[in-house]
């Protein structure tokens, strides 16, 4: 039986944030979230126009207490008299009570199911706020912070993510409020794929066709952080799923929104129409490796692999055809060209078109061709890109996250000398969380972790283990280092 690999758009109705319109036929929104202190009304509204400038539709600020949420109006008084009509979203995590002041001001408001309490009314307070004012919902699913009961029936799963946003999807559904949309994020990419893949599944069976918001938490920064999200926000888009995105890096937030064009763009108007006789080796919601073979750079290869090139305008369906058609089950390289100068475009369209084959089990090699690029920097890049697919680690992953308004310390700078002295080490993760809303969910799978716990103070983690409590950030490095000397995990 023959079957058809077709790229279209996953249909979502429109839903208005502000003056920003996403789902429909509308292009793809980037936006980016602010990471001075929201009470500080003039350095987050001067952030805001930076992070606007650079081209964000829609842009987040935190709002974790009442003087948070008391700030937003001014903030977006000040922000419409000086022209900027950037559709501002707060981001609530603990207290309802907070989502009510902010929806009084803001054009979304975004609220974390597994921090959200649904008795008491609080949803339904929220609701008609948000209907009066003409204010979207983003339901946020956190991969890190599940409510307790729902990781309890699911564990820490794709699943259990599915499940947390259909709760809420229903209660809004019975509420006839629909201008809601919903996120999956994970700093993990298959995790975060696969629970998006596994949502869609599950509103078409409940025939919702809610927007959905891209991103990769936790992605750090640099390259590294560029080729992770492009990984798992590109498997997506390449499919046509996604209405608005984020690009979460450890850099400044204007930083963010260059890299969500390009990965938006590079999707933009893309077609694609192949035939393959079974389907029965692609699994799009689980990793189902074909092969045992190992994962590869194209610097690796040996006979036993296939080369596959792509030349179409969409090769991520180009090679899946190609890969299900063939009649032996030979571990695959995947071979395109690319022909920019730019190392970080390279990095980013390479690593956007070839995760998803990657996270799927479909590929075992990465062979990028770009004649323009050093062959060092190359070979880097697709380690790079192995490591953001969770194929093969070769060298220490830093599980960072991007900073916002809750932030305790200066991420940015920790993250450079964490990584200036702990680089060299081999197999080992890293998260380095500037608090504890998401900081310790999210680096669940980490070997080690870094989390702001008071202004300067830090508390060290060994997996999900507390190990040293309050550690001013002066001695907190060094203390981290001796943790791992102890585990016998350092070399030198």
């Amino acid at each position: 039986m023959q079957h058809t690999l077709k790229y279209s758009r996953r249909k979502a109705h429109e839903v208005r944030i502000g003056q920003e319109i996403i789902g429909g036929n509308h292009p793809i929104a980037v936006q980016s979230m602010t990471n001075t202190p929201t009470a500080d009304v003039e350095r987050s509204v001067a952030q805001t126009k930076r992070i606007a400038d650079a081209g964000a539709e829609i842009v987040r600020l935190t709002a974790q207490g009442r003087r948070e949420g008391e700030a937003l109006a001014p903030i977006v008084a000040r922000l419409r008299e000086d022209g900027y009509s950037t559709a501002i979203v707060a981001d609530i995590h603990f207290t309802p009570e907070i989502a009510m002041i902010a929806a009084e001001a803001v054009d979304k408001v975004r609220i974390n199911p597994g921090n959200f309490r649904t008795s008491g009314g609080e949803l339904e307070r929220l609701v008609e706020i948000c209907r009066r004012r003409g204010v979207a919902l983003r339901i946020g699913v956190n991969h890190g912070s599940l409510a307790k009961r729902i990781f309890d029936e699911w564990g820490d799963t794709p699943e259990g993510m599915v499940a947390s946003a259909m709760e809420f999807l229903r209660m809004c559904r019975e509420l006839e409020f629909h201008d809601v949309v919903v996120s999956m994020k994970s700093s993990n990419t298959r995790v975060m794929v696969h629970a998006y893949r596994l949502l869609v599944e599950a509103m078409e069976r409940e025939a919702m066709t809610y927007p959905l918001h891209l991103g990769v938490t936790e992605a750090g920064d640099g390259i590294e952080g560029r080729i992770k999200s492009a990984v798992g926000i590109g498997a997506l888009l390449a499919d046509g799923i996604g209405d608005t995105l984020r690009v979460s890096l450890t850099e400044d937030p204007e930083n963010e929104v260059p890299v969500g064009k390009i990965i938006a763009d590079h999707f933009a108007g893309r077609t694609a129409e192949f035939s393959v006789e079974s389907l029965d080796e692609y699994h799009p919601t689980e990793f189902r490796p074909r092969t045992t073979a190992k994962p590869i750079t194209h610097s690796e290869l040996t006979a036993e692999y296939d080369i596959i090139d792509a030349t179409s305008d969409n090769p991520t369906h180009e090679w899946r055809a190609a890969i299900l058609n063939s009649k032996e089950h030979r571990p695959v390289v995947l071979r395109r060209r690319y022909d920019t100068s730019d190392k970080n475009l390279v990095a980013i369209y390479a690593a956007a078109d070839m995760g998803s084959l990657l996270l799927d089990g479909l590929a075992e090699g990465v062979w990028i061709d770009a004649p323009h690029i050093d062959q060092e920097s190359i070979n880097e890049i697709e380690l790079m890109l192995l490591q953001a697919a969770r194929l093969r680690f070769s060298h220490t992953e830093y599980i960072a996250c991007p900073s916002c308004g809750r932030t305790l310390y200066d991420i940015q700078s920790t993250l450079a000398a964490i990584k200036a002295r702990t680089s060299h080490l081999k197999d080992l993760k890293i998260g380095v969380m500037g608090c504890i809303v998401n900081g310790p969910g999210e680096m669940a799978d980490a070997d080690y972790g870094y989390v702001g716990s008071s202004p300067e103070h830090i508390t060290l983690y060994r997996g999900k283990e507390i190990v040293e409590r309050n550690i001013h950030q002066r001695e907190a490095l060094d203390h981290l280092i001796e943790i791992i000397k102890r585990d016998g995990r350092w070399h030198d």
